[in-house]
């Protein structure tokens, strides 16, 4: 139940807290586990504005793709247009992915290349529209002139801060009167509404979003943070897309064909998995059918806590706050939950004009996703 200035009266109707006979101990039934918050651990630095930023950077792309649908002769075409013809030089070794024929660029004009086929004594394979290519290495003259410069950009990311806040009031009487169980009725108030924030934080920090307009905040527009899983976009994929295994049961193929694609594209080092309840349950059932048990076994164990594949080695995370059909695979050192400076959460008294003392639990946070190329994640599981 909320809290909304709690008094000796209102304890359930009666003066129950005053008896003698009650054990020394208030349990708590309500969840409030934080799993993900305590993986990812303390931050290494503060957050200095409301928008956060960071900066991230990436090599010279060494893939591209065929973007030439006028292709006629598939087996003997010297000649194609390419999606980025920036990403070439002449004197390149290039090849279709899943091909084993070599090409050598000879000439570039804009996103049309000009190719050697067969090259190295390669046999010739169709070429079409849509295939990948990949970049071997460039092969420069001897005594030639040096390349013209190439670089990327280094981008600019960041994300808002989001102030996290509880009242807290309790009457003198109150704070006067012994209490079985606690010590101190406002402190008691202070660690509940505490761990409510602390709930929230986890919660917003994986499903939260911006506003669609003013998200620096206003008088009217609240300021939010962009959660995990609306920073995930590159490797975001839903069960039916095309190359994703099928079927709607989180399985082995499924979780396996993500992190190649990671693993493919980035330099992301997949170290942690997130599920709620179900998923977790379906990554459990890896083992099972594998799992033995002799005669005199009394303990049957079906869980697993890290998964370990050829493109990492993941611990499994069970939070509540995950959506059902959802599994998200990251990488924790990209990852940083920080407070912006001098407002991790901390107890503001206020002034009281009456019988009362009152404050607040305050913290703004916000979310550093690094690079969210490096991360993934499977939508639209089967929750039964």
């Amino acid at each position: 139940m909320a809290f909304t200035g709690k008094a000796t009266y209102s304890a359930g109707g009666t003066l129950s807290e005053i008896a003698e006979d009650v054990s020394d101990l208030i349990g708590i039934i309500s969840p409030y586990e934080t799993p993900l918050l305590d993986a990812m651990g303390d931050p290494l630095r503060e957050a200095k504005s409301t928008y956060h930023e960071w900066l991230e950077d990436s090599l010279v792309p060494n893939k591209d793709s065929i973007d030439d649908s006028s292709i006629s002769n598939p087996l003997t075409e010297t000649s194609f247009d390419v999606a980025n013809g920036d990403r070439f030089r002449v004197g390149d070794q290039i090849q279709i992915e899943g091909s084993a024929e070599l090409m050598l660029v000879t000439d570039i004009n804009t996103d049309t290349l000009t190719v050697v086929r067969e090259y190295a004594g390669t046999t010739a394979e169709d070429i079409s529209d849509g295939q990948a290519i990949n970049i071997l290495g460039n092969a420069a003259l001897e005594g030639g002139d040096k390349p013209a410069s190439r670089f990327t950009n280094r981008l600019r990311k960041g994300n808002y801060t989001q102030i996290f806040t509880s009242g807290v009031e309790v009457s003198g009487t109150n704070i006067a009167a012994g209490h079985i169980g606690l010590a101190d009725e406002m402190d008691y108030q202070k660690q509940e509404r505490l761990r409510e924030l602390i709930r929230d934080l986890e919660n917003t920090v994986i499903n939260g979003g911006l506003p669609s307009a003013n998200p620096q905040g206003s008088g009217s527009v609240r300021r939010t943070m962009k959660g995990i899983i609306q920073h995930l976009a590159t490797n975001a994929y839903n069960t039916g897309d095309s190359g994703l295994p099928s079927g709607t049961e989180l399985d082995e193929e499924k979780i396996n064909y993500v992190l190649r694609k990671i693993w493919e594209n980035s330099s992301g080092n997949v170290d942690t998995i997130v599920v709620g309840g179900y998923q977790k349950r379906k990554i459990n059932s890896f083992l099972s059918a594998a799992r033995s048990f002799g005669a005199t076994d009394k303990t049957y164990t079906d869980m697993v806590s890290i998964y370990e594949s050829d493109f990492g080695v993941c611990r499994i995370i069970t939070s509540r706050w995950m959506p059902s059909d959802a599994a998200m695979l990251l990488d924790s050192s990209r990852i940083g939950i920080m407070p912006l400076a001098g407002r991790s959460f901390h107890f503001k008294p206020l002034a009281s004009s009456g019988d009362y003392e009152s404050g607040q639990i305050i913290g703004e946070y916000t979310v550093e996703l690094k690079n969210e190329a490096g991360h993934g994640i499977i939508r639209g599981l089967a929750t039964s």
